[in-house]
């Protein structure tokens, strides 16, 4: 049995060092553990701290391309290399390593597909009550979309199979996290939540630039989330609403109308109408957008396919004798 422990890195060799000498050779359950860094375009020493430090294997972007892109291209390449589990982590050491046993144990036993570590929000201090807010919402929003139970959605800190990261693909550019466990839950994948530890903070955070423009991509990527997977409450929801105001509307205008008053009300009709057009129109929409939802599942299904066959024809990469990676590949984005 082979883990890797991906992590996606940009412009990270500062905190780099820091992680990496907290990482584990040695999992239980495992045969082999191996460390591969995701160098998304980062314009410092990165590639260098890693291979200092005894990173197995190096994959880079030529320019950045955002957090879920480097994830994605990280599941890719791990499973290329034949891991049969991928543990995610950050670059700054947010997450105690301690714990990975914690996230491939449900893995490794067939409880689950994917584990996902449940940080104490309450109790980390560098967190902002705005933040632990925001935090929450979106892990319900998740679990409302999925129909999944976890309550640490935007944790990064997690454990795939090698089946499940097959499966997952990441269409949002501005994180990974929620989509993922959205995906999981729409292809009945089993995913778990663990508590994990956090450690002290080493730098701020690179998706929260600024509290308005975290609040602002967090709205974005919640309404993406039900637009992307539930296309049909979104938009049905939005025309049964604009059609039963106009419906209301239209029953005032006929009240008046019945009782002799209907030509001072002209505007209720014209407004009825045009409220019933557009929720008319909006239900369409939904149909149409539920029919393109189940042909993104056929394309997904055909992409797992051909995941499957590359990966079983792709030959593994021999590993040098110290164990250091000598090759950094570049993927071109």
């Amino acid at each position: 049995m082979k883990l890797i422990i991906q992590i996606p890195c940009y412009n990270e060799a500062e905190t780099l060092a820091v992680t990496l000498a907290a990482l584990p050779r040695k999992v239980p359950g495992f045969d082999v553990v191996e460390w591969l860094v995701i160098d998304d375009g980062s314009e410092d020493q990165t590639v260098r701290v890693a291979l200092q430090h005894g990173v197995d294997h190096v994959v880079r972007h030529t320019r950045n391309c955002g957090l879920a892109r480097a994830f994605m291209t990280g599941l890719q390449a791990c499973t290329r290399l034949g891991a049969d589990v991928i543990v995610n982590t950050d670059a700054d050491n947010q997450y105690c390593a301690e714990d990975i046993p914690k996230l491939t144990t449900p893995i490794l036993t067939g409880q689950a597909d994917i584990v996902v570590g449940a940080r104490p929000i309450e109790s980390i201090k560098h967190f902002s009550p705005l933040k632990k807010m925001l935090q929450k919402l979106g892990s319900y929003v998740v679990r409302v979309a999925s129909r999944t139970s976890i309550p640490d959605a935007p944790s990064g800190f997690r454990a795939f199979s090698r089946e499940a990261a097959q499966h997952l693909v990441v269409f949002n550019e501005y994180t990974y996290t929620l989509e993922t466990i959205i995906q999981a839950g729409q292809k009945n994948m089993a995913i778990r939540s663990v508590p994990i530890r956090v450690n002290e903070d080493l730098r701020p955070s690179r998706l929260v630039k600024s509290i308005p423009s975290y609040i602002n991509k967090s709205i974005a990527t919640i309404v993406r989330i039900f637009v992307v997977y539930r296309p049909f409450r979104f938009f049905g929801t939005i025309g049964l609403v604009l059609f039963a105001a106009g419906f209301l509307i239209g029953l005032r205008f006929l009240y008046y109308y019945f009782t002799g008053d209907g030509s001072g009300h002209v505007q209720s009709l014209i407004l009825a109408s045009v409220l019933l057009g557009m929720g008319f129109q909006t239900l369409l929409v939904a149909f149409v957008a539920d029919l393109l939802a189940a042909n993104r599942k056929l394309l997904e299904d055909v992409r797992y396919k051909v995941n499957v066959m590359s990966d079983q024809t792709a030959p593994l990469p021999q590993r040098p004798a110290d164990h250091v990676a000598q090759e950094v590949r570049s993927l071109h984005r």
